[in-house]
Protein backbone atom coordinates (compact mmCIF):
# COMPACT_ATOMS: atom_id res chain seq x y z
CA UNK A 1 0.00 0.00 0.00
CA UNK A 2 3.05 2.64 1.13
CA UNK A 3 4.17 1.66 -2.64
CA UNK A 4 0.95 2.51 -4.62
CA UNK A 5 0.21 5.46 -2.72
CA UNK A 6 3.43 7.24 -2.84
CA UNK A 7 4.65 5.63 -5.69
CA UNK A 8 3.85 8.32 -8.28
CA UNK A 9 5.90 10.79 -5.60
CA UNK A 10 8.68 8.79 -5.58
CA UNK A 11 8.85 8.71 -9.45
CA UNK A 12 8.24 12.33 -9.61
CA UNK A 13 11.35 12.85 -6.74
CA UNK A 14 13.85 11.11 -8.67
CA UNK A 15 12.33 12.50 -11.89
CA UNK A 16 12.68 16.15 -10.46
CA UNK A 17 16.03 15.84 -9.26
CA UNK A 18 17.42 14.26 -12.18
CA UNK A 19 16.46 17.03 -14.17
CA UNK A 20 17.53 19.72 -11.59
CA UNK A 21 20.76 18.27 -12.15
CA UNK A 22 21.01 18.28 -15.44
CA UNK A 23 19.87 21.55 -15.85
CA UNK A 24 21.35 23.31 -13.06
CA UNK A 25 24.30 21.15 -11.81
CA UNK A 26 24.94 19.91 -8.51
CA UNK A 27 24.00 23.26 -7.00
CA UNK A 28 20.25 23.33 -8.21
CA UNK A 29 19.57 19.88 -7.65
CA UNK A 30 20.90 20.82 -3.83
CA UNK A 31 18.29 24.12 -3.77
CA UNK A 32 15.33 21.69 -5.33
CA UNK A 33 15.95 19.20 -2.47
CA UNK A 34 15.86 21.91 0.23
CA UNK A 35 12.76 23.11 -1.03
CA UNK A 36 11.32 19.81 -1.41
CA UNK A 37 11.75 19.06 2.38
CA UNK A 38 10.44 23.36 3.14
CA UNK A 39 7.14 22.34 1.67
CA UNK A 40 6.22 18.95 3.52
CA UNK A 41 8.28 20.74 6.93
CA UNK A 42 5.75 23.26 6.24
CA UNK A 43 2.47 21.70 5.30
CA UNK A 44 2.19 18.59 7.35
CA UNK A 45 -0.85 19.53 9.09
CA UNK A 46 -2.36 20.66 5.79
CA UNK A 47 -2.33 16.93 5.28
CA UNK A 48 -4.52 15.90 8.47
CA UNK A 49 -6.66 18.67 7.38
CA UNK A 50 -7.11 17.42 4.13
CA UNK A 51 -7.70 13.47 5.01
CA UNK A 52 -10.37 14.53 7.14
CA UNK A 53 -12.30 15.93 4.52
CA UNK A 54 -11.57 14.12 2.24
CA UNK A 55 -12.28 10.40 3.87
CA UNK A 56 -16.15 11.99 2.92
CA UNK A 57 -15.23 11.96 -0.53
CA UNK A 58 -16.09 8.80 -3.18
CA UNK A 59 -12.94 6.82 -4.75
CA UNK A 60 -13.59 9.34 -7.52
CA UNK A 61 -12.80 12.28 -6.20
CA UNK A 62 -9.79 10.94 -4.15
CA UNK A 63 -8.40 10.51 -7.81
CA UNK A 64 -9.45 14.16 -9.06
CA UNK A 65 -7.53 15.54 -5.78
CA UNK A 66 -4.29 13.32 -6.62
CA UNK A 67 -4.68 14.29 -10.33
CA UNK A 68 -6.23 17.50 -11.21
CA UNK A 69 -5.72 19.14 -7.54
CA UNK A 70 -2.15 18.42 -8.07
CA UNK A 71 -1.68 20.47 -11.52
CA UNK A 72 -3.55 23.28 -9.53
CA UNK A 73 -1.24 22.68 -6.29
CA UNK A 74 2.13 22.79 -8.31
CA UNK A 75 1.16 24.27 -11.46
CA UNK A 76 -1.39 27.04 -9.91
CA UNK A 77 -0.14 27.73 -6.57
CA UNK A 78 3.61 27.52 -7.17
CA UNK A 79 3.74 28.54 -10.53
CA UNK A 80 1.24 30.55 -11.91
CA UNK A 81 0.06 32.56 -8.60
CA UNK A 82 3.35 34.19 -7.64
CA UNK A 83 2.97 35.44 -11.70
CA UNK A 84 -0.21 36.21 -11.38
CA UNK A 85 0.81 38.56 -8.28
CA UNK A 86 3.73 40.13 -9.94
CA UNK A 87 1.17 41.15 -12.61
CA UNK A 88 -1.16 42.57 -10.64
CA UNK A 89 1.57 44.11 -8.26
CA UNK A 90 3.68 45.52 -10.89
CA UNK A 91 0.28 46.80 -12.98
CA UNK A 92 1.90 44.87 -16.34
CA UNK A 93 0.28 42.06 -18.43
CA UNK A 94 0.77 38.41 -17.51
CA UNK A 95 3.47 38.13 -20.48
CA UNK A 96 5.83 40.61 -19.18
CA UNK A 97 5.47 39.22 -15.72
CA UNK A 98 6.58 36.21 -17.01
CA UNK A 99 9.21 37.90 -18.67
CA UNK A 100 10.32 39.60 -15.41
CA UNK A 101 10.42 36.57 -13.53
CA UNK A 102 12.05 34.92 -16.02
CA UNK A 103 15.15 37.78 -16.95
CA UNK A 104 15.05 39.72 -13.65
CA UNK A 105 15.01 37.51 -10.89
CA UNK A 106 15.35 39.97 -8.39
CA UNK A 107 13.23 42.03 -9.35
CA UNK A 108 10.46 38.98 -9.55
CA UNK A 109 10.84 38.81 -5.88
CA UNK A 110 11.22 42.33 -4.99
CA UNK A 111 7.49 43.04 -6.07
CA UNK A 112 6.19 38.92 -4.78
CA UNK A 113 7.28 40.17 -1.35
CA UNK A 114 5.65 43.43 -1.50
CA UNK A 115 2.65 41.69 -1.84
CA UNK A 116 3.23 39.41 0.81
CA UNK A 117 1.13 41.47 3.68
CA UNK A 118 -2.40 41.00 1.54
CA UNK A 119 -1.11 37.63 0.77
CA UNK A 120 -0.15 36.82 4.84
CA UNK A 121 -3.81 38.57 5.71
CA UNK A 122 -5.85 36.45 3.24
CA UNK A 123 -4.37 33.39 4.43
CA UNK A 124 -4.18 34.19 7.90
CA UNK A 125 -7.97 35.18 8.42
CA UNK A 126 -9.21 32.01 6.18
CA UNK A 127 -6.90 29.83 8.11
CA UNK A 128 -8.12 31.45 11.54
CA UNK A 129 -11.38 30.77 10.51
CA UNK A 130 -10.89 27.46 10.32
CA UNK A 131 -9.58 27.23 13.40
CA UNK A 132 -11.71 29.19 14.97
CA UNK A 133 -15.14 27.15 13.73
CA UNK A 134 -13.56 23.80 15.12
CA UNK A 135 -12.40 25.67 18.74
CA UNK A 136 -15.74 26.76 19.08
CA UNK A 137 -17.37 23.35 17.82
CA UNK A 138 -19.19 20.92 20.57
CA UNK A 139 -17.67 17.81 19.92
CA UNK A 140 -17.47 14.63 22.05
CA UNK A 141 -13.81 13.92 22.02
CA UNK A 142 -11.76 16.91 23.97
CA UNK A 143 -7.76 16.90 24.02
CA UNK A 144 -6.99 20.02 25.84
CA UNK A 145 -10.49 19.69 27.61
CA UNK A 146 -9.95 22.24 30.43
CA UNK A 147 -9.58 24.91 27.02
CA UNK A 148 -12.12 23.52 24.36
CA UNK A 149 -15.48 22.46 26.90
CA UNK A 150 -15.69 26.17 27.58
CA UNK A 151 -14.92 27.73 24.65
CA UNK A 152 -17.59 25.03 23.07
CA UNK A 153 -20.01 26.48 25.13
CA UNK A 154 -19.44 29.97 24.32
CA UNK A 155 -19.15 28.96 20.58
CA UNK A 156 -22.95 28.15 20.82
CA UNK A 157 -23.54 32.00 19.05
CA UNK A 158 -22.79 30.99 15.20
CA UNK A 159 -21.47 34.21 14.73
CA UNK A 160 -18.79 33.70 17.50
CA UNK A 161 -15.70 32.82 15.20
CA UNK A 162 -16.55 35.25 12.66
CA UNK A 163 -16.54 38.16 14.97
CA UNK A 164 -13.43 36.78 16.82
CA UNK A 165 -11.43 36.68 13.36
CA UNK A 166 -12.42 40.42 12.40
CA UNK A 167 -11.27 41.56 15.52
CA UNK A 168 -7.79 39.70 14.97
CA UNK A 169 -7.86 41.50 11.64
CA UNK A 170 -8.93 45.02 12.74
CA UNK A 171 -5.91 44.71 15.55
CA UNK A 172 -3.40 43.48 13.22
CA UNK A 173 -4.69 46.16 10.50
CA UNK A 174 -4.29 49.10 13.28
CA UNK A 175 -1.17 48.02 14.84
CA UNK A 176 1.21 45.20 12.70
CA UNK A 177 0.37 46.88 9.41
CA UNK A 178 0.47 50.28 10.12
CA UNK A 179 4.46 50.60 9.82
CA UNK A 180 5.75 47.72 7.15
CA UNK A 181 9.37 47.40 6.30
CA UNK A 182 9.99 47.73 3.02
CA UNK A 183 13.14 46.46 0.92
CA UNK A 184 14.96 49.63 -0.32
CA UNK A 185 14.60 50.83 3.61
CA UNK A 186 11.59 52.80 5.29
CA UNK A 187 8.14 51.90 6.04
CA UNK A 188 4.67 52.35 4.56
CA UNK A 189 0.95 51.78 5.98
CA UNK A 190 -0.46 48.87 4.44
CA UNK A 191 -3.27 49.26 6.99
CA UNK A 192 -5.97 49.48 4.08
CA UNK A 193 -4.53 46.56 2.34
CA UNK A 194 -4.17 44.26 5.32
CA UNK A 195 -7.71 45.35 6.17
CA UNK A 196 -9.20 44.73 2.42
CA UNK A 197 -7.46 41.13 2.31
CA UNK A 198 -8.22 39.68 5.31
CA UNK A 199 -11.91 40.62 4.77
CA UNK A 200 -11.30 38.80 1.11
CA UNK A 201 -10.14 35.86 2.92
CA UNK A 202 -13.21 36.10 5.44
CA UNK A 203 -15.82 35.66 2.35
CA UNK A 204 -13.70 33.75 0.78
CA UNK A 205 -13.83 31.24 3.52
CA UNK A 206 -17.66 31.55 4.12
CA UNK A 207 -18.69 31.38 0.92
CA UNK A 208 -16.57 28.34 -0.01
CA UNK A 209 -17.18 26.46 3.30
CA UNK A 210 -20.59 27.45 3.49
CA UNK A 211 -21.84 26.05 0.09
CA UNK A 212 -20.03 23.11 0.64
CA UNK A 213 -21.38 22.13 4.20
CA UNK A 214 -24.58 23.34 2.82
CA UNK A 215 -24.97 20.25 0.15
CA UNK A 216 -23.01 18.02 2.49
CA UNK A 217 -26.07 18.31 4.97
CA UNK A 218 -28.44 17.78 2.85
CA UNK A 219 -26.94 14.83 0.90
CA UNK A 220 -27.02 13.31 4.59
CA UNK A 221 -30.83 14.51 4.95
CA UNK A 222 -31.38 12.34 1.45
CA UNK A 223 -29.14 9.14 2.36
CA UNK A 224 -31.28 8.80 5.78
CA UNK A 225 -34.46 9.40 4.11
CA UNK A 226 -33.56 6.92 1.39
CA UNK A 227 -32.39 4.27 3.89
CA UNK A 228 -35.47 4.87 5.57
CA UNK A 229 -37.46 4.27 2.69
CA UNK A 230 -35.87 1.19 1.94
CA UNK A 231 -35.66 -0.83 5.12
CA UNK A 232 -39.68 0.48 5.96
CA UNK A 233 -41.17 -0.72 2.13
CA UNK A 234 -40.26 -2.75 -0.99
CA UNK A 235 -37.93 -0.29 -4.02
CA UNK A 236 -40.42 1.81 -5.49
CA UNK A 237 -40.28 3.90 -8.43
CA UNK A 238 -40.04 6.92 -5.49
CA UNK A 239 -37.48 5.14 -3.91
CA UNK A 240 -35.23 5.06 -7.00
CA UNK A 241 -35.71 8.79 -7.33
CA UNK A 242 -34.39 9.69 -3.73
CA UNK A 243 -31.65 7.31 -4.35
CA UNK A 244 -30.97 9.48 -8.11
CA UNK A 245 -31.05 12.82 -6.10
CA UNK A 246 -28.65 11.94 -3.25
CA UNK A 247 -26.36 11.05 -5.99
CA UNK A 248 -26.76 14.31 -7.30
CA UNK A 249 -26.17 15.66 -4.69
CA UNK A 250 -23.34 14.05 -3.68
CA UNK A 251 -21.69 15.38 -6.60
CA UNK A 252 -22.26 18.71 -5.72
CA UNK A 253 -21.10 18.38 -2.26
CA UNK A 254 -17.84 16.54 -3.13
CA UNK A 255 -17.36 19.83 -5.99
CA UNK A 256 -17.77 21.82 -3.55
CA UNK A 257 -15.05 19.83 -1.11
CA UNK A 258 -12.63 19.65 -3.66
CA UNK A 259 -12.70 23.32 -4.02
CA UNK A 260 -12.88 23.74 -0.24
CA UNK A 261 -9.76 21.73 -0.22
CA UNK A 262 -8.19 23.84 -2.97
CA UNK A 263 -8.60 26.99 -1.33
CA UNK A 264 -7.09 25.58 1.94
CA UNK A 265 -4.11 24.14 -0.09
CA UNK A 266 -3.99 27.85 -1.41
CA UNK A 267 -3.28 29.20 1.90
CA UNK A 268 -1.13 26.47 3.43
CA UNK A 269 0.97 27.52 0.40
CA UNK A 270 1.77 31.09 1.06
CA UNK A 271 3.78 31.00 3.27
CA UNK A 272 6.15 28.29 1.29
CA UNK A 273 5.79 30.30 -1.61
CA UNK A 274 7.15 32.99 0.24
CA UNK A 275 9.99 31.35 2.65
CA UNK A 276 11.34 29.58 -0.77
CA UNK A 277 12.81 33.07 -1.81
CA UNK A 278 15.35 32.45 1.32
CA UNK A 279 16.76 29.82 -0.68
CA UNK A 280 16.41 31.10 -4.53
CA UNK A 281 14.60 33.48 -6.63
CA UNK A 282 14.51 31.20 -9.81
CA UNK A 283 11.08 31.03 -10.53
CA UNK A 284 11.47 26.78 -12.12
CA UNK A 285 13.38 25.78 -9.22
CA UNK A 286 10.53 27.36 -7.09
CA UNK A 287 8.30 25.63 -8.51
CA UNK A 288 9.90 22.12 -9.08
CA UNK A 289 10.93 21.90 -5.37
CA UNK A 290 7.58 23.04 -4.05
CA UNK A 291 5.87 20.80 -6.52
CA UNK A 292 7.72 17.49 -5.28
CA UNK A 293 6.85 18.54 -1.80
CA UNK A 294 3.14 19.17 -2.34
CA UNK A 295 3.33 15.49 -4.41
CA UNK A 296 4.25 14.38 -0.98
CA UNK A 297 1.39 16.08 0.91
CA UNK A 298 -1.10 14.80 -1.32
CA UNK A 299 -0.09 10.98 -0.83
CA UNK A 300 0.64 11.34 2.23
CA UNK A 301 -3.19 12.70 2.92
CA UNK A 302 -4.75 9.60 0.91
CA UNK A 303 -2.23 7.80 3.18
CA UNK A 304 -4.42 9.03 6.02
CA UNK A 305 -7.27 8.26 4.36
CA UNK A 306 -6.97 4.81 3.19
CA UNK A 307 -5.19 3.30 6.57
CA UNK A 308 -8.37 5.02 9.27
CA UNK A 309 -5.77 6.81 10.97
CA UNK A 310 -7.48 9.49 11.96
CA UNK A 311 -9.93 7.04 13.44
CA UNK A 312 -6.90 4.99 15.09
CA UNK A 313 -5.35 8.21 16.76
CA UNK A 314 -8.03 10.30 17.27
CA UNK A 315 -6.32 13.10 18.30
CA UNK A 316 -4.27 14.06 15.28
CA UNK A 317 -6.95 16.66 13.95
CA UNK A 318 -6.96 18.25 17.06
CA UNK A 319 -3.07 18.69 16.94
CA UNK A 320 -3.58 19.88 12.94
CA UNK A 321 -6.04 22.16 13.83
CA UNK A 322 -3.98 23.59 16.72
CA UNK A 323 -1.23 24.19 14.41
CA UNK A 324 -3.31 25.95 11.46
CA UNK A 325 -4.13 28.36 14.49
CA UNK A 326 -0.31 28.57 14.80
CA UNK A 327 0.11 29.21 11.10
CA UNK A 328 -2.75 31.93 10.99
CA UNK A 329 -1.06 33.94 14.05
CA UNK A 330 2.25 33.47 12.48
CA UNK A 331 1.28 34.40 8.64
CA UNK A 332 -0.54 37.49 10.34
CA UNK A 333 2.51 38.55 12.30
CA UNK A 334 5.22 38.16 9.29
CA UNK A 335 3.35 41.00 7.75
CA UNK A 336 5.51 42.74 9.61
CA UNK A 337 8.39 40.77 11.54
CA UNK A 338 10.60 38.08 10.19
CA UNK A 339 9.72 34.31 10.98
CA UNK A 340 12.09 32.09 10.15
CA UNK A 341 10.61 29.15 8.31
CA UNK A 342 11.98 26.80 10.81
CA UNK A 343 10.09 27.99 13.90
CA UNK A 344 6.84 28.14 11.58
CA UNK A 345 7.48 23.74 10.20
CA UNK A 346 8.60 23.34 13.63
CA UNK A 347 5.56 24.92 15.72
CA UNK A 348 3.33 22.16 13.28
CA UNK A 349 5.53 18.88 13.66
CA UNK A 350 5.49 19.60 17.63
CA UNK A 351 2.11 20.15 17.94
CA UNK A 352 1.29 16.72 15.18
CA UNK A 353 3.37 14.91 17.21
CA UNK A 354 2.04 16.30 20.55
CA UNK A 355 -1.64 14.82 19.31
CA UNK A 356 -0.14 11.61 18.18
CA UNK A 357 1.59 10.85 21.40
CA UNK A 358 -1.71 11.62 23.45
CA UNK A 359 -3.52 9.44 20.75
CA UNK A 360 -1.17 6.58 21.41
CA UNK A 361 -1.62 7.24 25.46
CA UNK A 362 -5.20 7.17 25.01
CA UNK A 363 -5.28 4.03 22.95
CA UNK A 364 -3.42 1.78 25.55
CA UNK A 365 -4.95 3.27 28.57
CA UNK A 366 -8.48 2.10 26.49
CA UNK A 367 -6.72 -1.30 25.78
CA UNK A 368 -5.78 -1.54 29.57
CA UNK A 369 -9.42 -1.20 30.40
CA UNK A 370 -11.07 -3.69 28.30
CA UNK A 371 -8.48 -6.21 29.35
CA UNK A 372 -9.43 -5.45 32.67
CA UNK A 373 -12.92 -6.07 31.84
CA UNK A 374 -12.43 -9.67 30.34
CA UNK A 375 -10.26 -10.68 33.15
CA UNK A 376 -13.16 -9.62 35.84
CA UNK A 377 -15.56 -11.23 33.07
CA UNK A 378 -13.74 -14.52 33.12
CA UNK A 379 -13.67 -14.75 37.43
CA UNK A 380 -16.34 -17.17 38.95
CA UNK A 381 -19.20 -15.19 41.00
CA UNK A 382 -18.25 -15.63 44.58
CA UNK A 383 -14.74 -16.51 44.27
Amino acid sequence: MLVRTFGWSFAITVAGLAFAGVLWGWQGLAVVAILSVLEISLSFDNAVINAGILRKLNAFWQKIFLTVGVLIAVFGMRLVFPVVIVAITAKIGPIEAVKVAVNDPDRYQHLVTSAHPAIAAFGGVFLLMIFLDFLFEDRDLHWLAWLERPLAKVGKLDTLSVIVALVALLVTATTVATSVPLQGGGTADKSATVLLAGVAGLVTYLVVGGVSGFFEGRLEEDGDEAAADADGAEETAPARRGGASALGLAGKAAFFMFLYLEVIDASFSFDGVIGAFAITNDIFMMALGLGIGAMYIRSLTVFLVRKGTLDDYVYLEHGAHYAIGALAVILLVTIKHEVNEVVTGLVGVVLILASFLSSVVRNRRLGEGSEQLEEQAEIPSGV
